[in-house]
């Protein structure tokens, strides 16, 4: 088995990057959504939320559905939904209209994390799974860092509709890149006994150290989401920045992301569980600096870096840890999946609810809360010694071919 990471996972991480520039791009055209398909900015808001429910709900949904396909054509056949998603938002001309894209869009991408995420793992070396998934997710980091910034500035020249045409043109590439680069495993027993595959499955979910890593999961991004959700009223409203400073922190706060994910993955294979602890207390007393030194503006930004460096980043060790628990199986992978959008549900709706009574601040302190719990929910895990590093005495699963 190779020891780099072969050609198709940076393929998967294409993908994702198309699917996170979709899910992000509402939030960067709010102002010609709401004009467009004539409605208030405060139902294109939902569609965020819309989306993140599609993904939590409908990702597992389709990804069961697709149990018996071959992974390369599983992974066409989300990539098609997610295609249509995107044009049917390209030419929505009512807000009821927009609604079904998103829901489209949502299940596709959930769904598509799930089995990329699941390819990641099986077609390295065991000892290199977190470093596969840090590639592949640096397209969720190159996502927030580089396609927001472009799906807002297309719609804003162009028009909301040109940036889903944008996306829709992303996608089509993912696809071209998957038909030429994605191979089925040559194992002729990969996807043999489907519905015993989905037993397992089903099975694995009920495990307690899997469920305690997907809680853990879900309370990272809740943390880490309950303050990025709120940066742009923060910085602007308490630190006390321009509005036109704010673009340039929030690019910052990406770099920040994809360096942490990139150290995270090579860390998460034989330190799974040091560096989710390590990562996750570092993101506590982030969001507690931030939250108390919200109107200093240079501690501030430190502090915002901070959580760009140990929040979302956790990723690829989150993966490793419930794949150890669990299995590499697509649907826990994808049931993984929709724990984090859960967590981002969370962290932005409470954190939004906090507001009125409490201020802006109110988010960053739940943020510390909600870190401090996941701490608790990963200290468990510091009794497998597998868990912990990956070591066990029975043979390791089974990889399968690269490309």
């Amino acid at each position: 088995m190779t020891r780099t990471v072969p050609l198709v996972v940076y393929v998967l991480a294409a993908g994702i990057f198309a699917m996170v520039t979709s899910e992000f791009a509402v939030a960067g055209l709010m102002p010609q959504l709401a004009e467009g398909l004539g409605t208030g900015i405060e139902r294109i808001g939902y569609l965020v939320t819309i989306f993140a429910v599609a993904m939590a709900v409908g990702g597992p949904v389709l990804t069961m559905a697709l149990l018996r396909v071959p992974p390369k054509t599983a992974l066409l056949v989300i990539i098609a939904v997610f295609l249509a998603g995107n044009v049917l938002a390209a030419l929505a001309a009512s807000y009821p209209v927009m609604v079904v894209a998103r829901v489209v869009s949502g299940v596709a991408s959930q769904a598509f994390f799930g089995i990329a995420v699941s390819m990641c793992a099986r077609v390295v070396d065991e000892r290199m799974r977190g470093r596969a998934v840090g590639v592949a997710m640096s397209g969720l980091m190159l996502g927030t860092l580089l396609g927001l910034p472009l799906a807002t500035f297309v719609g804003g020249r162009l028009g909301w509709q040109a940036a889903f045409w944008t996306i829709s043109a992303l996608t089509v590439i993912a696809a071209i890149l998957t038909v030429a680069y994605v191979r089925d495993p040559a194992r002729p027993d990969a996807a043999a006994a489907p519905s015993a595959s989905l037993r397992d499955e089903l099975a694995v979910l009920r495990r307690p150290q899997f469920l305690l890593a997907i809680v853990s999961s879900t309370l990272i991004i809740g943390a880490t989401f309950s303050a990025f959700s709120f940066f742009t009223p923060v910085l602007t409203r308490v630190t006390g920045f321009g509005e036109g400073t704010v673009p340039l922190l929030l690019l910052a706060y990406g770099a920040a992301t994809l360096i942490g994910n990139a150290v995270v993955g090579r860390l998460a294979d034989r330190r799974t569980v040091a560096t989710l602890l390590t990562g996750t207390a570092l993101n506590a007393v982030s969001l507690a600096g931030l939250a108390l030194f919200t109107d200093v503006p240079a501690a501030a930004v430190a502090f915002m870096l901070g959580i760009g460096l140990t929040g979302v980043t956790m990723n690829p060790a989150m993966a490793v840890r419930v794949q150890r628990a669990g299995s590499t199986a697509p649907l826990v992978n994808t049931v993984h999946a929709s724990f984090i959008t859960l967590g981002v549900v969370l962290g932005s709706a409470i954190g939004s609810a906090l507001i009125p009574g409490h201020g802006l601040r109110a988010p960053i302190v739940l943020g510390v809360v909600l870190a401090v719990l996941a701490i608790l929910t990963i200290l468990p895990a510091l009794a497998s010694r597998h868990l912990r590093t990956g070591d066990r005495d029975e043979a390791a699963e089974p990889a399968l071919s690269p490309v």
